[in-house]
């Protein structure tokens, strides 16, 4: 990325703009073989399809992972909507923290599917995207205060 590129983004956008393309690049690499391995299905926990051999996933799962890559690029554009990926991307990924707490990695309910390393994840990147959003989203009004 050029320092131009860089210079011409507020930290905030910059960070939306990063975090969707890591998100838009899991997404991808969700469906490569060899990077993903096991079977994969739509959806549900009968997917055993494993990302880097660690994380499980199935079609939905990396579609999930193609929008919100794709949202944060669009929301990047702009302070305000960078802030919004951001808190409210951050606080889906702590929803589905504790989805996943509460439907275990056989259950029916455990339809995206989660394991208990995505579980871990969803943790860090909901409570990383949210103080994110909410430290660098702040106003420079705010900011003085």
């Amino acid at each position: 990325m050029s320092s131009n590129v860089i210079r011409g983004k507020s930290p905030v956008r910059l960070t939306a703009t990063l975090v969707g393309a890591v998100f838009l690049l899991v997404g991808i690499l969700g469906f490569v073989p060899g990077i993903t391995s096991g079977d994969m299905e739509a959806a549900g926990h009968h997917s055993h399809a494993m990302l880097l051999g660690i994380f499980q996933v199935s079609v939905l799962h990396n579609v999930v992972h193609l929008l919100f890559g794709v949202a944060g690029l669009i929301l990047g554009r702009s302070a305000a909507g960078a802030r919004n990926f951001l808190v409210w991307g951050g606080v889906i990924y702590l929803v589905l923290f504790v989805y996943g707490l509460f439907f275990g990695e056989e259950s029916a309910g455990n339809f995206v599917p989660v394991n208990m390393a995505d579980n871990v994840l969803h943790f860090a990147l909901g409570a990383a995207m949210l103080a994110l959003g909410l430290i660098l989203g702040r106003t420079p009004a705010l900011r003085r205060a």
